[in-house]
This record gives C-alpha cells, sequence and structure tokens, in this order.
C-alpha cells in the first residue's frame, strides 16, 4: 500500500532545509571564517586552509565533500538520502554566493580601519583582513553569536531531515570498523579538525572554536528537542489512590501503577510512573507532603517524552 504524502509537512522540511543551508552560510563567511575559528567539519578545515591558501572557502569544503559522500555511499551504502546531498550543494551554493559578494568581512568588531598607501599604523592587537584592512576582533562575543548561529542552523538542517554529512562520514566509517561509539568518534574527528587551527600560530583559535562548538550543540538541542523540560517520577506511597487521583484530576496527566516488593521489609508496595512538566512536578511536589509527607519519590530528568498530552509520535510518510 502506497503510503500518502503529507505536503505540508514535506513543504516546511524543505523551508527548514533551506533556511538552514543560508544561515549556515551566513555563520561562517560573516562570522566564523575572519576570526579563523574551525569548529569541526569540513568547513572548520576549510577555514583554516582558506586562512593559509587564499582560495575559496566553499570550493574547499566541495572538495572535501563530494569524494566522502561517495566514499561513504560505497562503504556503507545509502545511508544519507536525498536530503543530506541536497544539503550538501546549498551550503556550498549559498557560501560561494556570499563569500563572492560579501567577501570576509567581519560582522562584530571594535574597529575597523582601511590603510591608504603611504600611511603606517600601530597593527598590535589588530587583524589584517585582505590587503589593507585592519580591524581589532572581539573573539568572545564573535564566539557567542557564531555558536548561536551555527546551532539555529545545523538545527534546522537536522529538522528538515537531513544529516549534516561532511566529517561525520569519516566517524561513521571509523565505527563500523572499530568499537568506538559514533558519538566519541565525531568529537575525536571534530576536535583534530579543530586543533589544526593552531597552524595558525594562535593559541587562542582552538579554544574559542571549542567554546563554539559546545554552544552550537545546546542551541541545536534548543532546535530540536524544544524547550520544554520533561521530568519522570516514581512514587512509592502507602496513599496509592490519593496521589493516582491528584495527577488524574489536578495536574491532568495520566501514569502506570506497579506492584513490587521492598528490600528492607519485604513487603509488597505500590510505585505510580508518571511523566510531568516542570510545572507539574512542583505541584505534585507541594501536594505530596500533605497527601503523604512518607511518600518516596524519584525524579530523573527525561530527555524526551513522545505520545498523548506531549510531544506527537513522528509520522514517516516516506
Amino acid at each position: 500500500m502506497t503510503k500518502q504524502i503529507n505536503w505540508k509537512q514535506e513543504i516546511i522540511s524543505y523551508a527548514f532545509l533551506i533556511f538552514g543551508s543560508a544561515l549556515f552560510a551566513i555563520g561562517d563567511v560573516m562570522f566564523v571564517n575572519p576570526y579563523n575559528l574551525a569548529p569541526g567539519g569540513t568547513y572548520g578545515l576549510s577555514n583554516v586552509l582558506n586562512a593559509m591558501y587564499p582560495w575559496k572557502v566553499s570550493l574547499y569544503a566541495i572538495c572535501m565533500d563530494i569524494p566522502l559522500l561517495i566514499i561513504g555511499t560505497w562503504i556503507l551504502g545509502p545511508k544519507f538520502g536525498f536530503k543530506t546531498i541536497l544539503s550538501t550543494f546549498l551550503i556550498f551554493g549559498c557560501t560561494y554566493a556570499l563569500e563572492s559578494t560579501w567577501g570576509y568581512k567581519p560582522v562584530i568588531f571594535e574597529f575597523m580601519h582601511e590603510v591608504t598607501e603611504g600611511q603606517t599604523i600601530d597593527k598590535s592587537m589588530l587583524e589584517v583582513l585582505g590587503t589593507n584592512m585592519y580591524f581589532k576582533p572581539d573573539y568572545f562575543l564573535n564566539t557567542v553569536v557564531s555558536g548561536g548561529i551555527y546551532g539555529l542552523a545545523i538545527g534546522f538542517v537536522f529538522k528538515s531531515g537531513a544529516t549534516s554529512g561532511g566529517s561525520d562520514i569519516i566517524s561513521m566509517i571509523l565505527h563500523k570498523y572499530t568499537r568506538i561509539s559514533l558519538g566519541t568518534l565525531v568529537m575525536i574527528v571534530d576536535s583534530i579538525i579543530t586543533l589544526t587551527s593552531l597552524m595558525l600560530g594562535n593559541f587562542r583559535l582552538p579554544i574559542y572554536s571549542i567554546l563554539l562548538i559546545v554552544i552550537e550543540s545546546k542551541i541545536i538541542d534548543l532546535v530540536v528537542d524544544g524547550v520544554k523540560s520533561y521530568k519522570t517520577a516514581f512514587i512509592i506511597t502507602d496513599k496509592i489512590d490519593d496521589v493516582r487521583l491528584f495527577i488524574i484530576n489536578d495536574l491532568d496527566r495520566g501514569g502506570t501503577c506497579f506492584v513490587g516488593t521492598g528490600l528492607f521489609k519485604g513487603q509488597e508496595r505500590k510505585m505510580i510512573y508518571t511523566n510531568l512538566d516542570r510545572t507539574d512536578l512542583v505541584k505534585l511536589k507541594l501536594s505530596l507532603r500533605s497527601i503523604d509527607p512518607n511518600a518516596f519519590v524519584n525524579v530523573i530528568e527525561s530527555a524526551e517524552v513522545m505520545g498523548n498530552g506531549f510531544v506527537p509520535l513522528p509520522h514517516n510518510d516516506k
């Protein structure tokens, strides 16, 4: 049976992909590259190569991305999908267009000065930009803004159903032939790329690049998972019916009741398992003191809760 395509969802998905790709180009060309940062990935390495041997960042990156896609498909099989390939070329196109028009001028700086012929200036604490343009950098502010832009960009690409590709393919290949986890391999590969910025002779660059990656990862989580914070509560109480009614009637939540045996006395105990948001958890804790002061509650952080009353289960419209 052929599944019906949800055109509205597909249009939104491709809009996320286009917006994320364009935003990534803005972050790289206008914020990351002027400061010679290398926050992992093929574009991070391309920024370092661009500083050492001037050539367009997009051309460096696409020369790495295409072979990686071919090698990855050959070794791993066609796991990447159309959207990942489209994202690769969209980012390339947007980056190429922006660096061809905007150049590599920074957006964030304390001041910028153009040197005319025969003029001399004190170049201490200044960074060179091109042949006759100098600016005093603000590394911290630029790193924070860069991390935010990168995080939003990649977050929207992920929400579209695409992956970042690039250096992640190297990690996936290594993962196939080693017992090292994929997350660890991604961190190792990106860290090596980040350390290549040391070749530019500035020890601050890898430090700020790592800070950028940390900020970026947090923003990606916010974009993909949202700002909603969910908690999972396990409640052991002798007044199980009172707690159950409070959760159902006052919090408008559901849950599951388990029966177990206590280790200390070997007595049969009942436990409620329920998922709550932060506000509901506060209400529950305040009310439990009056319902059953002897209740035992274990609260854990939930990365994601899907189903009725929470995030809807994803649809597979392919």
